[in-house]
């Protein structure tokens, strides 16, 4: 599938990356040489790979959670080698929800309560809230009603939430106080076909009405025509040992 032109109108990219660099400690070769990536604000990516390609390793470094070795990340305008350590973790928590693989949910909390924790650790996100009128419990509200989250279901501790309750769960996380980036690593690998495609559309639903931009990452294609681009990062990944480290 063909990528899409860029540019949407004036709005700086969410994300640009250029010249960028990465090897593991300990490594002998880079595994990530990428030498431009942009999301566009607003944009939805998929973003395919397969197993070992990189892609948790790009999320990472977009979230500010490693440094690249080599070149700039900006994401919503911000030089991520600009920020301390603490900085960083305080950006991410405002501007970038993240939907993982395997949820990271706090097994002891509800399903309500691990929700609310992204405005608990973010001001920003109550912020922008604030300035819509609405409290982070009645977007908690909003949200649950949006996935198909009953009362009941949020009021459970997480542990005891099936998989596709803790992803939508997850989901509302990261959306919640409407950041400008959402990242979701291959989140409906646990669901079915028919559960994968109503996921995406819902995720995809909420992006656009807060304007964020999405980085899906997954292998599977059939998630892939709704998107506005496809990234292959194979093929924007220069690692001589990317494919080493496949073999």
């Amino acid at each position: 599938m063909a990528e899409a032109p860029r540019g949407r109108g004036q709005a700086a990219p969410m994300v640009m990356a250029a010249g960028m660099r990465y090897r593991w400690p300990k490594a002998r070769t880079d595994c990530l040489v990428i030498d431009e990536l942009v999301l566009e604000a607003g944009e939805r990516v998929f973003l395919r790979g397969p197993s070992g390609s990189g892609k948790s390793t790009l999320l990472s470094l977009i979230g500010g959670v490693i440094q690249p070795g080599a070149g700039t990340i900006s994401v919503a305008g911000q030089p991520l080698a600009s920020l301390s350590a603490g900085a960083r973790d305080r950006f991410r928590a405002d501007h970038v929800g993240f939907v993982f693989q395997l949820f990271n949910l706090l097994p002891y909390l509800s399903g309500r309560d691990n929700i609310l924790l992204a405005c608990r650790f973010s001001a920003a996100r109550r912020s922008r809230l604030a300035e819509a009128g609405v409290s982070p419990e009645a977007e908690v509200a909003r949200l649950a009603a949006r996935l198909d989250l009953a009362r009941e279901v949020l009021a459970r501790p997480a542990a005891e939430l099936s998989v596709g309750q803790q992803q939508r769960v997850a989901a509302a996380r990261a959306l919640i106080g409407r950041p400008g980036l959402v990242i979701a690593d291959e989140p409906t690998s646990a669901l079915d076909a028919d559960r994968q495609q109503a996921f995406v559309d819902l995720l995809l639903g909420e992006c656009a009405v807060s304007g964020a931009a999405l980085l899906f990452v997954s292998h599977d294609l059939r998630l892939a025509a709704h998107f506005d681009r496809v990234l292959d990062l194979e093929a924007i990944n220069h690692a001589a040992g990317a494919a080493e480290q496949r073999a």
